[in-house]
C-alpha cells in the first residue's frame, strides 16, 4: 500500500543529500583540481590491467566505505519510484557509472592513478549501501522516523533543504584537526616528554567565530521546528552528537597527544554565549529571525574570511599517525563546506522569507 504522505516529503530531502554526497565524491577524486594534462593513457587498457596491479587493502576498504553511503541514499531515493529491486540495480549502475567517470578523469591528473580495482571497490560499496537501503526501508523504525520527521519540522522543499544544510554543517564539524565549531586547524606539534606546553593567548576572535556559527545553526533550527521551543533541545542534541563523533574520529586518526586538541577555551566559551544568545532571539517574530539570521550569516562571513586565516589544509597533517592522501582531501572538503555553508543558508533563508 502506498502511503505518499510519509514518503514522499522524505524523497526529496533524499536528492538533496544524494546531490551533496556526489558533489563530495567528485571533489575528493579530482582535489586539487589542477595540473590537467594529457597522460597517453587508455582507459580500456586500465579496465583490463591485472586487479592487483595497484591494490591496496587499506584503499579498498576507503573505496568501500566512500561509496557505501552513496548507494544507500540512491538506493532510498531510487525505492521510492522504482521499487526495492529496481532502486538496487539503478544505484549500483549509478555507482559504477560515476566511479568509471572519476576514474577517467583521473588519467588527466598526474597525483592520481586510475585504478580498475577503485572501480570494483567503489561500485561493490554502492551495492552494498543500495542492499542495505531496500532492507531498511520496509522496517517498521524507518517509517516510524518518517512519521517523527514529518510532526518534528515544517513539510516543503524549502525545509528538506534546510535540513540537508543541518547535515552539511554537521559533516565539516566532525573534523578532528578543527577546533570545536571552530574553522582554525590545529597546528600544535607535540611536545617533548616531561616538558611543559607553553599556554597559548586565549583569541577573543575565534571565541566569536564559534559562537556566531552556533547560532547560525540555531537559527536554521529555529526556522525548521514546528516549535520553537525545542531548537535549543535540539542543538545540543546535535552538538552531543558531534562531540562524540569528533572524539572517535580523534582515536582512530590523530596521535596520541592530540586527541582532545579540538576542545579547547574559546570553543567552550564561545557555545556557552551561543546558546544564551540563541534562547534570546529564538522569540523574535519570523521576519526579524530572518534578518537576524542573514545578520549573523554575514558577521560570521566577514569574521572568519577578514580577520582570522583558516589556514592550509595541510597544516594539520603532522596530527594525524595516518599519512594518507585521503586525510589531506578531508581536510580540505571540511575547509571548502565551511566556506559554501554560510552561503547557502543566507540562500536558504531569502528563499523561505515568504513561506
Amino acid at each position: 500500500m502506498r502511503e505518499l504522505p510519509i514518503n514522499q516529503p522524505p524523497a526529496r530531502l533524499r536528492r538533496y543529500l544524494t546531490a551533496g554526497y556526489v558533489l563530495f565524491i567528485v571533489y575528493a577524486s579530482l582535489s586539487p583540481f589542477t595540473g590537467w594534462r594529457e597522460g597517453g593513457l587508455d582507459f580500456i587498457a586500465v579496465l583490463e590491467e591485472p586487479l592487483r596491479l595497484n591494490h591496496s587493502w587499506f584503499d579498498t576498504i576507503a573505496n568501500l566505505l566512500a561509496y557505501l553511503p552513496f548507494g544507500l541514499l540512491l538506493g532510498l531515493t531510487l525505492r521510492a519510484r522504482l521499487g526495492a529491486a529496481g532502486g538496487v540495480l539503478f544505484a549500483t549502475v549509478g555507482g559504477a557509472l560515476l566511479s568509471a567517470s572519476m576514474e577517467y578523469a583521473q588519467m588527466y591528473l598526474p597525483n592520481r592513478v586510475s585504478s580498475n580495482a577503485d572501480l570494483l571497490a567503489n561500485t561493490c560499496g554502492t551495492l552494498a549501501g543500495a542492499l542495505l537501503a531496500a532492507s531498511i526501508a520496509p522496517s517498521v523504525w524507518f517509517r516510524f522516523v518518517m512519521r517523527w520527521r514529518q510532526s518534528l519540522f515544517h513539510g516543503g522543499a524549502g525545509v528538506d533543504f534546510g535540513l540537508a544544510l543541518v547535515a552539511l554543517w554537521m559533516f565539516a564539524q566532525v573534523n578532528p584537526s578543527l577546533p570545536m565549531l571552530g574553522n582554525v586547524f590545529i597546528t600544535q606539534v607535540a611536545q617533548p616528554p616531561f616538558v611543559p606546553v607553553s599556554a597559548e593567548p586565549f583569541s577573543w576572535l575565534e571565541c566569536a567565530a564559534v559562537a556566531l556559527n552556533l547560532l547560525m545553526l540555531g537559527c536554521l533550527l529555529l526556522t525548521l521546528l514546528h516549535q520553537r521551543r525545542h531548537a535549543v533541545i535540539g542543538l545540543v542534541l546535535v552538538l552531543c552528537v558531534v562531540a562524540l563523533t569528533k572524539f572517535i574520529a580523534a582515536a582512530l586518526l590523530l596521535k596520541s597527544w592530540a586527541l582532545l586538541l579540538w576542545l579547547n577555551g574559546e570553543a567552550v566559551l564561545g557555545i556557552c554565549a551561543g546558546l544564551l544568545l540563541l534562547l534570546l532571539i529564538h522569540w523574535l517574530p519570523r521576519t526579524l529571525l530572518l534578518w537576524c539570521g542573514a545578520g549573523i550569516t554575514l558577521a560570521y562571513l566577514g569574521l572568519t574570511h577578514g580577520l582570522l586565516d583558516s589556514g592550509k589544509p595541510a597544516a594539520a597533517m603532522p596530527l594525524y599517525h595516518w599519512h594518507y592522501g585521503h586525510l589531506l582531501n578531508y581536510n580540505g572538503l571540511s575547509q571548502t563546506v565551511a566556506l559554501v555553508f554560510p552561503l547557502l543558508l543566507l540562500g536558504y533563508l531569502w528563499r523561505i522569507r515568504e513561506r
